[in-house]
């Protein structure tokens, strides 16, 4: 059995596409791409596809992990060809590597976001940022699965900036660095702690973009490469 971990993009529209219809669109790509996946024994075999650290719907992302299991070796360049061929424009096959021992998740420790605010003044959004920073705790509230859940989200961020948009100038843009727990906190419960609790406007609809996903480096407060190891080893 070979094991190959896979780095993809969702971009444009499809940043919309919800983790179910990704996994859905996902394994009709390994069947139209003709891989050896393999599959789980038991009374219903599943193929042998794991998921780690999804974003949420409706952000864009640079940086989606999963992991495959072949029944036979095969290039893992041939490997993301063939899959890019077979998936629609937007949901992007970035790099596949062939994995080394130890599991991927516990690798993806903290995420690097970019967060567009269209119609913010970056003046405003820099006194938001300013008064985030000051705070000890910052609560929210977010609709689980068992109702609703306020958590703390202060702690999780370890890094937060205002930057001016060169390419809009009624736009600023969030850098974010967020440490991932449980529960994870996202850049939306960022700007609702934002609106809450430091003054934040409104504007018009953010629009949020994953760029890198991977290991915390605690001194600089930089997300490194998930698969940097696997592709020393190889």
């Amino acid at each position: 059995m070979q094991k190959l971990r896979i780095r993809y993009a969702k971009r444009g529209r499809l940043r919309f596409t919800s983790h179910r219809d990704f996994g859905r669109a996902f394994e009709r790509a390994v069947r139209r791409a003709a891989l050896p996946i393999g599959y789980s024994s038991g009374f219903t075999p599943h193929p042998k596809i794991s998921y780690a650290g999804a974003s949420p719907t409706g952000a864009a992302s640079e940086a989606e992990y999963l992991e495959i299991g072949l029944t036979r070796e095969l290039e893992p360049a041939s490997v993301r060809d063939r899959l890019d061929e077979a998936l629609p424009d937007g949901l992007d096959i970035l790099d596949v590597v062939a994995a080394t021992p130890g599991a991927l998740a516990d690798r993806l420790e903290a995420s690097h976001w970019q967060v567009r605010l269209p119609g913010l003044a970056l003046a405003d959004v820099h006194q938001a940022v300013s008064a985030f920073e000051q705070r000890d705790e910052i609560l929210v509230e977010r609709m689980m699965k068992r109702g609703p859940k306020t958590f703390d989200i202060r702690a999780a961020v370890v890094s937060l900036r205002a930057e001016s948009d060169p390419d809009e100038a009624a736009c600023a843009i969030l850098d974010l660095v967020v440490r991932h727990g449980t529960p994870s906190v996202r850049p939306d419960d960022v700007l609702v702690g934002l609106r809450s609790a430091c003054g934040l406007a409104t504007g018009q609809t953010p629009v949020a973009t994953r760029l890198a996903q991977g290991p915390l480096d605690p001194e600089t407060g930089t997300v490194g490469d998930p698969l940097a190891h696997d592709r020393d080893a190889s």
